[in-house]
């Protein structure tokens, strides 16, 4: 059975209290893939850390089940097909 609020808390996530915690979500994505572009020697972008965070969060629910994984991989999937979709 799907839960609908799993989509609506979602949602609030990217746009709730977090930006002011850590900033607008692209300019925080922005700042991580710059240092991940560092660290591997290889470009990395704001939509590749959005990416691979989503792969983080499903690494982590393979363990055991805990919602927040699963809120913050559908806000990670948001942030990141918008940041795709204003590439361009």
């Amino acid at each position: 059975m799907i839960d609908p609020s799993l989509i609506k808390d979602a949602g609030a996530l990217v746009s709730g209290d977090r930006q002011e915690s850590y900033g607008k979500p692209e300019d925080n994505l922005g700042r991580i893939a710059a240092l991940w572009s560092a660290y591997l020697a290889t470009p990395v972008s704001a939509s590749d850390v959005a990416q691979m965070m989503v792969l983080v969060k499903i690494a982590r629910s393979v363990n055991t089940y805990k919602r927040d994984n699963y809120l913050d991989a559908i806000g990670y999937i948001v942030l990141a097909e918008g940041l795709h979709a204003n590439r361009g």
